[in-house]
């Protein structure tokens, strides 16, 4: 059959569809490092699925502690076996994939005292796995893109004075700069990453939709729609939807792909700071498959 050449006003049509579309394109942040047999990190990347890889957890920090890395049996870095990862990341960040340091989780011993504790943890962030220099880093010489906030015990002083104090020395020493991100439950405001957020520094924040059953996608569209409106207002780059990527990745709060698909990411898709969708973890998307069901929608 003959095809027919679009007319002026139909090929603009098809150009503006193909722009809106791609306006509000969005990307999947994953958390990986916390489970044994997960994906390596530079298969990981080289998936394609991923626009940014959060490796968890420094889980031990302030309060005068030595600052500790935990990536389960992926490496062991008291014993210097995590600098082998320098090679993966650079691969990672050379397929433009972001790679992000994650503080906190669920677990652990950290928190912050006060202003010149803050202080210190910056500076050990910076020397030990950013644009610094120090005779012991974890993950050798490789530059990470930024730090990752997942604050859930610990008290909620100080995060502020921690953000700002790592965004100044990314300025003040040159280099790219530090790019920020948090991690905090849906109810709003979060009781310990909200002073944080508020700040303005922050480039990306993924809200974690899930063990939060009245703000979550299962609490129903206008509960769930209420709580996304609140975390757009916050002064951040981009708001992400983070899921589950597993029923078993967590209590509650799992939304099936298709769901996902068809239903709630036509709600929040055109959301003036809508960034995509956050995905705990590696571990559980490599038995469901769950980005690779989801990234042509995100």
């Amino acid at each position: 059959m003959a095809s027919r050449a679009l007319t002026p006003f139909q090929l603009m049509a098809t150009l503006l569809v193909a722009f809106l579309a791609t306006c509000h394109a969005g990307g999947i942040a994953v958390y990986w490092g916390q489970n044994d047999g997960e994906a390596s990190l530079s298969d990981t990347c080289a998936s394609g699925n991923y626009k940014f890889v959060i490796l968890a957890f420094v889980y031990k920090f302030g309060k005068g502690q030595t600052p500790q890395l935990d990536l389960a049996s992926h490496c062991d870095p008291s014993s210097g076996g995590c600098t082998g990862l320098s090679d993966d990341i650079r691969s990672c960040q050379s397929s433009g994939v972001k790679v992000l340091l994650s503080i906190g989780g669920g677990d652990g011993s950290y928190g912050l005292t006060s202003e010149g504790d803050a202080r210190d943890v910056a500076a050990y962030l910076w020397n030990n796995y950013l644009g610094g220099t120090s005779s012991s880093r974890p993950l050798g010489d490789v530059v990470l893109d930024g730090i990752d906030f997942d604050i859930e015990r610990g008290g909620a002083k100080y995060w502020d004075s921690l953000a700002r104090d790592l965004k100044n020395m990314g300025k003040n020493q040159g280099g790219k700069g530090v790019l920020l991100s948090a991690a905090p439950q849906c109810p709003f405001p979060d009781e310990w990453d909200g002073n944080a957020i508020r700040t303005g520094l922050f480039d990306f924040v993924w809200v974690q939709f899930y063990n939060n059953p009245p703000c979550q996608v299962s609490a129903g569209r206008g509960a769930f729609m209420d709580a996304w409106k609140q975390w757009e207002s916050v002064p951040a780059g981009q708001i992400f939807l983070g899921l589950p990527a597993a029923k078993d990745a967590a209590g509650t709060g799992f939304v099936p792909a298709g769901d996902l698909n068809s239903n709630v990411l036509p709600l929040i898709r055109g959301s003036p700071k809508y960034g995509g969708v956050m995905l705990w973890s590696k571990y559980y998307d490599d038995r469901t498959g769950y980005s690779s069901d989801i990234k042509s929608h995100v």
